[in-house]
């Protein structure tokens, strides 16, 4: 025990005489957790819109009104015709555009039918889909809202929603979690990828070799320090996250620690593993990001897990990113405890059961 506290000792040192580790370590992911937390939404806003009034009645006023006063639309003008639209549109300067056909107040007084044309730019196309369904949500209003001077039989059919675990559908408390997640790996898988290669490129590699120093005291000194630092960046990152987006700490953070910890245990492994398996830290940086890459585009922080195709879902059972996003989402939000997350603990437990002993076998001491 005594070896491995002077490792981790030695570590430490390194790692606080280097000044370009240091800024990495703290401030950047203090930085990108402060940025990303209010960029990455899937929230619309300031959608650039015209609209064609072709009715130009009290109706149709009240109806383009609904539209500008909304938060998420900026009704740059009214148009003359549907070819300025389409002219401004071809030039980027508008999402979207919307037609109210002539007789539009007429045929509303009258109880008849009324078609409305809504034009969207869907080079995006889920972008498209949120501006079709806020327009949708604004016409229905506008429908429900109708003055008692139109002869519209008022609506028999109420409904009424409520969410779950964010009933404000505050964005920043569902996004933050995973980027959390997303920081927190960085740190540990390329730091400790880098770590092993880098006393392979200066030379201290053979030295440490042809010391007594055993194999698992070896690991454990090189992989502990990481793993308390990512610890640290985690509590960090939480009480950030508390004060700046205030994001609800409904469970239990001692749990939340815990499944950190197995966690961790396996990104380091697999930093490790990739580490003995390359000769520069150029190599393992590549290969580092190559893994991150995937794990960042299946883990289910920007698209949903389930409508991925049936492939991707079953690729997924192999990315441990998948599972702590899934679970620190699952704590913070909804306060679940240890018998709702348990299949995640076992499912990281058989990661770290597999990793671990890897990467430690993969490692070959000479003497």
């Amino acid at each position: 025990m005594k070896t491995i506290l002077i490792l981790i000792q030695k570590e430490f040192l390194q790692i606080f005489r280097n000044r370009a580790m240091l800024p990495l370590i703290l401030i950047m992911p203090v930085i990108q957790l402060v940025i990303l937390g209010n960029a990455a939404t899937f929230e619309l806003k300031h959608i650039s819109m015209m609209v064609v009034d072709d009715d130009l009645s009290p109706a149709s006023r009240d109806l383009g009104s609904k539209f500008s006063n909304s938060p998420f639309f900026d009704v740059v003008a009214y148009a003359q015709s549907q070819n300025h639209c389409e002219e401004a549109m071809q030039q980027g300067n508008i999402d979207c555009y919307m037609i109210i056909p002539s007789g539009f107040e007429k045929k509303l007084t009258n109880g008849e039918e009324v078609q409305l044309q809504l034009v969207v730019n869907s080079i995006n196309a889920s972008a498209a889909g949120l501006i079709g369904v806020y327009c949708n949500s604004i016409v229905m209003d506008f429908g429900r809202g109708l003055t008692s001077g139109l002869s519209v039989s008022p609506a028999v059919i109420q409904t009424t929603h409520s969410y779950w675990y964010n009933p404000e559908m505050n964005y920043p408390s569902f996004m933050v979690p995973g980027i959390l997640v997303l920081l927190v790996t960085l740190i540990g898988l390329f730091l400790s990828s880098m770590n092993i290669v880098r006393e392979k490129e200066i030379g201290t590699i053979e030295q440490i070799n042809i010391t007594p120093i055993k194999k698992y005291q070896f690991i454990a000194g090189k992989l502990l320090p990481f793993w308390i630092i990512a610890q640290v960046e985690l509590a960090l990152g939480l009480f950030i996250g508390w004060v700046i987006y205030t994001i609800p700490i409904e469970g239990s953070l001692p749990l939340l620690f815990a499944f950190s910890s197995l966690y961790l245990i396996v990104i380091l492994s697999l930093g490790l593993l990739v580490s003995t398996i390359n000769n520069t830290q150029q190599q393992a940086m590549f290969i580092s990001w190559f893994f991150m890459v995937l794990f960042i585009i299946l883990s289910g922080l920007f698209t949903p897990v389930d409508s991925m195709p049936d492939w991707a879902q079953q690729l997924n059972i192999i990315n441990p990113i998948k599972y702590f996003i899934e679970f620190i989402r699952m704590v913070l939000l909804k306060g679940s405890g240890f018998a709702e997350t348990a299949h995640l603990f076992r499912s990281m437990v058989l990661f770290a059961a597999v990793l671990f002993p890897l990467a430690m076998w993969r490692y070959r001491k000479t003497v």
